[in-house]
C-alpha cells in the first residue's frame, strides 16, 4: 500500500489545500497539449458526481484548458467531437463507476477506446471494482488494443488492480473535487447528527439501526420535482441568447451540477456532525470542515480513498457500524 497523503491531526485547510495541489500536478503533467473534450457528464441526481465534475472543471479552468466538446453518454456524438477538438484528447469523467457496479458507464467507456483508438484518452480518477477479476478481461482487451490511455485511480486497491490487469500507464490521483477548495458551511446546523446514508446497492450490509433522538437521517438521490422542471425551463429561455451549440451545452451542465451540489451542501450543514457511509458526503463535509464519522461503501471504496488521502483530517473519526457511527458522533457533541 501507498503511504496516506495527509498528516496527523490536519486542518481542512491543510488537507484539501495539499490534496488539491496533488491533483493539479498530476493533470498538469499528464494531460497532452491540444484541445479537450469531457464526456460522460453525469446528468443524475448523484450530488457526488456532480461535485466530481465541478471540480474537473475547476481544474480545466485554472489550467486555461477548458474543453472544446462536451456530452453525456445521452448525447455522445463522436462526429462533432473530432470536428471540435481535432487530434486532441478525450478526458472521460471520474468516479466510482469504473467495473461492473454501473454496467452503462462502464460500456460507453470501452465505446470510447474501440471507437477512437490511437488517440489519448484520459481516465479522470476512478475506483475499480469487478465483482471477479475476469471481468476485467474485455477491457483490459480495449485497453491494450487502443494504445493510449491513462487511468487515474483515486487509492491504493485501484491502483494495484490496474497496473497488475491493464497494459496503460496508470496514476495516483486524488478526486477531482478536491478541487472545488474550502467551502463555507451554508446554514446553520438544524440537529446534532445528520446521517447521510446510502440507500442504492453500494450500501453496506447491517445497517437497520434505528435512529435515536437529535439525528436527522436521509440519502441525496432524490431530487424535488417541481425544482428540477423550474431549472430545466430556465434553461430553455436562457439558452436563447447563446447561439454556440457547445457553449450552450456546458451552460445546461454547469447549471445542473451546480443546483445538485447546493442541494447536497445544504443536506450536510443539518447537522453539527454528519456520519456518512457516501464518498462524497466525506469529501465535501471536509470542504465544508464538518467533523464527520465514516463508514465504509459495499465493496471498500470510501475507506480505500480515505486510507490513502484524508485519514488524517482532524474532523474524521472511523466506524464500522450505523449504530456505532451515530453513536460516536452524538457523544462528540
Amino acid at each position: 500500500m501507498t503511504p496516506p497523503s495527509t498528516p496527523a491531526h490536519a486542518t481542512a485547510d491543510q488537507v484539501v489545500s495539499g490534496l488539491a495541489d496533488r491533483f493539479a500536478a498530476t493533470l498538469d503533467r499528464i494531460l497532452p497539449p491540444g484541445k479537450l473534450a469531457l464526456v460522460d457528464f453525469p446528468d443524475h441526481s448523484n450530488v457526488g458526481d456532480s461535485a466530481i465534475w465541478l471540480g474537473e472543471m475547476a481544474y480545466l479552468r485554472s489550467a486555461g484548458r477548458l474543453p472544446s466538446y462536451v456530452s453525456s453518454l445521452g448525447d455522445q456524438d463522436d462526429a462533432v467531437m473530432a470536428e471540435a477538438i481535432g487530434d486532441g484528447t478525450i478526458l472521460i469523467h471520474g468516479g466510482g463507476n469504473f467495473g461492473t457496479l454501473w454496467p452503462k458507464h462502464e460500456a460507453f467507456r470501452l465505446r470510447m477506446l474501440r471507437e477512437h483508438p490511437g488517440r489519448a484518452i484520459v481516465q479522470m480518477p476512478q475506483s475499480i471494482h469487478y465483482d471477479a477479476p475476469e471481468r476485467a478481461d474485455e477491457m483490459a482487451a480495449a485497453i491494450r488494443q487502443h494504445g493510449r490511455f491513462t487511468l487515474l485511480v483515486r487509492d491504493a486497491k485501484s491502483l494495484a488492480f490496474a497496473r497488475e490487469r491493464f497494459e496503460c500507464a496508470v496514476e495516483l490521483c486524488p478526486d477531482a473535487a478536491l478541487m472545488l477548495g474550502r467551502l463555507p458551511r451554508p446554514a446553520a446546523a438544524a440537529a446534532p447528527v445528520f446521517a447521510l446514508l446510502r440507500t442504492d446497492h453500494e450500501r453496506a450490509a447491517g445497517g437497520d439501526a434505528a435512529l435515536p433522538a437529535g439525528v436527522i437521517a436521509d440519502d441525496w438521490l432524490d431530487e424535488d420535482e417541481g425544482e428540477r422542471r423550474r431549472i430545466r425551463l430556465s434553461l430553455k429561455l436562457r439558452r436563447l441568447l447563446v447561439r454556440d451549440a457547445q457553449a450552450r451545452r456546458l451552460m445546461r451542465q454547469r447549471t445542473l451540477a451546480e443546483w445538485r451540489l447546493e442541494r447536497g451542501l445544504a443536506m450536510l450543514a443539518q447537522g453539527d456532525r454528519v456520519v456518512t457511509d457516501r464518498l462524497h458526503a466525506h469529501i465535501l463535509s471536509l470542504l465544508l470542515d464538518i467533523p464527520h464519522v465514516l463508514l465504509d461503501n459495499s465493496y471498500g471504496k470510501v475507506a480505500g480513498f480515505a486510507d490513502q488521502w484524508t485519514a488524517g483530517y482532524a474532523g474524521l473519526s472511523r466506524a464500522t457500524s450505523r449504530a456505532e457511527a451515530i453513536a460516536k458522533a452524538l457523544r462528540a457533541g
